[in-house]
């Protein structure tokens, strides 16, 4: 009988040890370095703004972060090796609108908006319609009357299927009915050289990647995409103030983990998130890097997901029209 209780005991104890288990881990946390995937290019506006917050979380969860780009596939492949991660907090994700765009545009992604779970939103970031400086063109309205002129429809330079960029370029084109024909580069650092040197005719750039071309005289900005003017390119007016409202489009970045996260583990990453963008530091960063700090925690970031979807839907539907 003894025996018989004294094996039950531990087979009690190992329970409550294993069931115990997640929420240590979730208390360590963190406990070795943090991955973040950045799905564009080096050197681009989400790589920049990224590290402008995540260098100040690192020193408040007292953790190294990794910030690593994994370009390509408009985003996909990133996204594709963060959904597989383990759901641990230790990869993440910089997620913006193609989040939500991608699976309204392609059908055979290889991961869900449902695999991810956010963690807070960090930075807003305006982009500009930009002209190589040689261009003919120094009005919006300008640019549409050259190419309804132009016996061939005129190239765009294409960061990336279903980033804000290119759903505005696209937008834009419907709604001054004009043929654009899209030149596909890996973000949008890579088209700078063919848009300075005229091999394209127009591309829509995030505004860090724009800021020291155009402030450099090499490109000319028309137009700003977002729905009010940047304290950078204060002269710039917005796309509706240029007479083409329905381009207008909002860029935003934040963080998401793997779905199943622990709770715990969501809530740390959120407070680390928050402190940062408080400082006055972060703050500055991300103007330098062309955007504005613009936190929401994991709830409010959650309702602006899915308004962002909503939103996103409208703007495919118009483009496929």
């Amino acid at each position: 009988m003894k025996r018989r209780q004294l094996v039950l005991s531990l087979a009690a104890a190992g329970a409550l040890a294993i069931l115990g288990t997640p929420a240590q881990a979730s208390n360590a946390y963190p406990s070795k370095p943090i991955k973040i995937l950045v799905p564009y290019a080096a050197g681009g506006v989400v790589d920049v703004q990224t590290r402008a917050v995540v260098q100040t979380m690192a020193e408040i969860l007292k953790a190294s972060i990794v910030v690593e780009p994994k370009p390509g596939a408009s985003g996909s492949i990133a996204a594709e090796a963060v959904s597989q991660a383990a759901p641990d907090g230790y990869t993440l994700i910089v997620s913006a609108s193609f989040m939500n765009s991608a699976p309204l545009m392609e059908s055979n992604l290889r991961w869900s908006p449902k695999q991810f779970t956010p963690v807070g939103r960090f930075a807003l970031s305006p982009s500009y319609l930009v002209v190589p400086a040689t261009s003919p063109a120094r009005t919006v309205k300008e640019f549409v009357e050259l190419a309804k002129k132009s016996p061939k429809p005129l190239q765009y330079a294409n960061g990336g299927n279903g980033t804000p960029q290119q759903i505005s370029n696209e937008l834009f084109a419907k709604e001054a009915g004009i043929a654009l024909e899209p030149v596909m580069y890996k973000g949008a650092p890579p088209s700078i050289p063919d848009l300075i040197n005229g091999l394209v005719s127009i591309g829509v750039l995030p505004s860090s990647v724009a800021h020291p071309q155009v402030n450099g005289g090499k490109l000319r900005a028309l137009a700003n995409m977002s729905g009010t003017r940047s304290s950078h390119l204060p002269d710039v007016p917005t796309i509706a103030e240029a007479g083409f409202p329905g381009a207008t489009v909002l860029s935003w970045y934040g963080l998401h983990a793997p779905a199943g996260t622990p709770p715990e583990v969501i809530q740390k990453l959120e407070a680390a998130m928050k402190q940062a963008c408080a400082t006055a530091e972060v703050k500055q960063r991300l103007i330098a890097a062309g955007g504005e700090e613009a936190f929401l925690g994991t709830k409010d970031f959650s309702a602006f997901l899915a308004k962002d979807t909503q939103q996103w839907a409208n703007a495919v539907k118009v483009i496929a029209k």
